[in-house]
């Protein structure tokens, strides 16, 4: 445990953020199932666009890296495409 004041804080930070953050990656993996699971039907596109969204918001809060963002906005778009045609 840490002694100074300054540290004793940041882990509190640290600890804030942590929780902040795997819930916003627990909440894509969510989007991102429901997504998959509803190519073929009706509300396919609304699902991918919602996933779409809040990955986008992850990416620019920092939570995932832009690069892993677009990966995974790429298998989703071409999972709604290759299923529709």
């Amino acid at each position: 445990m840490a002694n100074i004041k300054s540290q004793i804080k940041r882990n509190k930070q640290n600890e804030k953020a942590h929780a902040r953050n795997k819930a916003d990656r627990s909440e894509i993996k969510t989007l991102t199932k429901e997504a998959e699971a509803a190519v073929g039907t009706d509300e396919a596109e609304a699902k991918v666009d919602a996933a779409i969204k809040r990955i986008d918001m992850a990416a620019q809060k920092g939570v995932l890296h832009k690069n892993t963002a677009a990966r995974q906005k790429s298998r989703l778009a071409k999972s709604l495409t290759t299923e529709s045609t």
